[in-house]
């Protein structure tokens, strides 16, 4: 049985910040590259409500519109070792984490072509070779898993952390304090991203929770944090940088993504318990996607062209994804008794 690190593995003990050395401007190629990717998963979140529209999607779907910067800025400073967990809005993390797209949108449709055999769906599938380790339809009981990964990283001493995703409805589960403890307790490599939507459900974190800083909550273990401009991928990349500077020399740490979400919680949901008025700011006030646009063109990085050239693109491996999906057949039923059990 793996045991709990040694007083002299705690190398990386300490409860410091971040870091504040400063962190070089992303290259004009990096920019583009982040636009790509967040328009991929735009793109891509647009052709899953499409399709769950016309009833190729079963059960429950959790679109990531509005949010595609965080994961595309965080796991920008991945390194190759590195792991990442998350909820049921797992899509845009999956194609950040460079998996298919017909794999994923295969997944979707419950297909034998997608990651999981068509047996995980929207909210569970996984992939070792991309070391995503799934999303999780249990509210906050991905956060456990990403600590216990943490703890492989540590034990193996492979240097690498885990990206922890959770959002501002996990916050005040038990499961994530009682993670908190033992990652702070063991100096494990572990990155908790709160994905702060505003909105757990469909209950304001204003309603919801007494402390609306989450990035506070390790306070009580000793866990720094610090708060980030999600709408702006390039904030996201510079703290994350910084945070994932400290978690593999120092230990845990919390960055609260300040997001928001342009569609209810899921497909189910109509959202009427925020205005349309208040949707619309945000999408014309903090769109990550245009907001990176604007910045590409002002700084002369690229044309309207350019930029259409990648859109063109773009749409074009989603219809690809699409069309694959469609096409490829559904799981035997055969398949129902596979990968059940591991061989010990």
């Amino acid at each position: 049985m793996a045991k709990a690190p040694t007083k002299a593995a705690k190398a990386r003990s300490g409860n410091g910040g971040a870091g504040e050395s400063a962190q070089p401007d992303p290259a004009p190629a990096e920019l583009l590259e982040y636009y790509r990717q967040m328009l991929l998963i735009r793109r891509f979140e647009e052709k899953a409500g499409q399709l769950y529209g016309m009833g190729l999607i079963g059960g429950f779907c959790h679109l990531y519109i509005g949010q595609e910067a965080v994961v595309v800025g965080a796991h920008s400073t991945a390194k190759p070792q590195d792991t990442v967990v998350t909820s049921y809005r797992d899509h845009g993390h999956m194609l950040a984490c460079g998996m298919d797209p017909k794999g994923v949108m295969a997944e979707l449709t419950g297909r034998q072509g997608g990651y999981s055999k068509g047996k995980g769906g929207s909210m569970h599938m996984f992939s070792r070779t991309k070391n995503f380790f799934g999303g999780h339809g249990i509210v906050g009981a991905q956060v456990p898993i990403g600590t216990g990964l943490a703890f492989a990283h540590t034990y193996k001493g492979d240097g690498g952390l885990c990206f922890t995703y959770f959002g501002d409805g996990a916050v005040n589960q038990g499961q994530v304090y009682e993670s908190f403890n033992m990652a702070q307790l063991w100096n494990l490599p572990v990155l908790y991203v709160i994905e702060n939507n505003k909105y757990g459900m469909g209950t304001s974190i204003e309603r919801s929770s007494a402390t609306t800083d989450l990035f506070n909550r390790g306070q009580a273990h000793g866990i720094p944090g610090a708060a980030v401009n999600g709408m702006d991928v390039v904030a996201v990349r510079a703290a994350t940088l910084k945070a994932a500077d400290h978690v593999r020399t120092q230990g845990p740490f919390i960055l609260e993504m300040k997001t928001y979400r342009y569609r209810g919680h899921s497909m189910s949901d109509p959202a009427k318990y925020r205005t349309k008025e208040e949707v619309a700011q945000m999408r014309k006030e903090h769109d990550p996607i245009d907001t990176l646009r604007d910045r590409l063109l002002a700084a002369g990085v690229a044309d309207e062209n350019k930029l259409r050239d990648i859109d063109r693109d773009i749409k074009a491996v989603i219809t690809e994804a699409a069309e694959f999906a469609q096409q490829s057949p559904e799981p035997d039923v055969s398949e129902l008794y596979t990968e059940v059990l591991a061989a010990g």
